[in-house]
């Protein structure tokens, strides 16, 4: 087999792109690359004629001492147990306005593509070297990207950091506030310029607390409120209602006593 193809690409580009496993891989027209497999491996659908028929295997290419290129190749197919074995050598040479690819060799094959025309065969090959020579112009005419370093991952599950009770930051007490804090705020709030007034709290309040400082958390919740929330005594009863009881009796007794008094004096009339 021989076919020749012309890129408009200097030949030295050509062969910077053949010495790439990389993008040599990239230029295989229809390559499905494995993961984690060889750079040159993986899934590769051939047309040919109305029929297609899809291959696994890997292909390698290295640099000989007089300029060409061995290219070696063997695969299998996904469905079927045909194979192709491909033995190539290829050549980069300049030419006016570009550079010309040559390739030369054998491949075999047996399975399925043994029962489909010679021509078809031929035309298929012949139109996939085409499409590779091509990408590799493309490929030459691009320039290459450095690589990203990828950053670490993150652990998904990191270990649990242990922590010790006195590690815990502990919030301070409403509690232990002190007049000089209080001090301290009305100051901030009593700024020049201020629009409004600072409103001082009731002498009652902070009495009450002045007086909670220093006392135990359970003093405090049972203590009872002072000041403007202290609860209202009940009111007393008051010593004037027992002689109000029997001043009703009394007025009673004068005004039945008033009645027969003057009933008597007008029968003696």
């Amino acid at each position: 087999m021989e076919h020749e193809v012309f890129v408009p690409v200097p030949a030295e580009r050509l062969r910077d792109v053949l010495a790439d496993p990389v993008r040599v891989a990239r230029a295989v027209p229809g390559l499905q690359q494995d993961a984690g497999a060889e750079p040159v491996a993986g899934r590769l659908k051939v047309r040919i004629g109305s029929h297609s028929i899809t291959y696994r295997g890997s292909l390698r290419l290295s640099a000989r001492e007089d300029g060409t290129y061995a290219v070696e190749g063997e695969a299998t197919e996904s469905r079927g147990t045909g194979t192709v074995t491909l033995a190539l050598t290829l050549r980069a040479d300049d030419a006016d306005g570009g550079a010309t690819l040559a390739f030369t060799g054998t491949a075999t094959a047996d399975g399925r593509v043994t029962e489909l025309p010679e021509e078809s065969v031929t035309s298929a090959a012949t139109r996939l070297l085409t499409r590779f020579a091509e990408n590799l112009a493309t490929a030459a005419r691009t320039p290459q990207q450095p690589e990203r370093e990828t950053e670490p991952e993150p652990e998904e599950n990191p270990e649990p950091r242990h922590t010790s009770v006195f590690d815990t930051e502990v919030p301070p007490s409403s509690l232990m506030d002190t007049d000089e804090d209080d001090e301290g705020d009305e100051e901030d709030e009593a700024t020049p310029g201020a629009a409004e007034p600072v409103v001082q709290p009731p002498a009652e309040a902070a009495h009450a607390r002045r007086t909670m400082i220093g006392r135990s958390a359970e003093e405090v919740d049972h203590a009872p409120p002072r000041g403007r929330y202290a609860p209202v005594p009940a009111p007393q009863p008051s010593a004037v209602g027992a002689p109000l009881r029997w001043a009703a009796p009394a007025a009673a007794l004068v005004v039945a006593s008033a009645i027969v008094v003057g009933r008597a004096l007008r029968k003696r009339r």
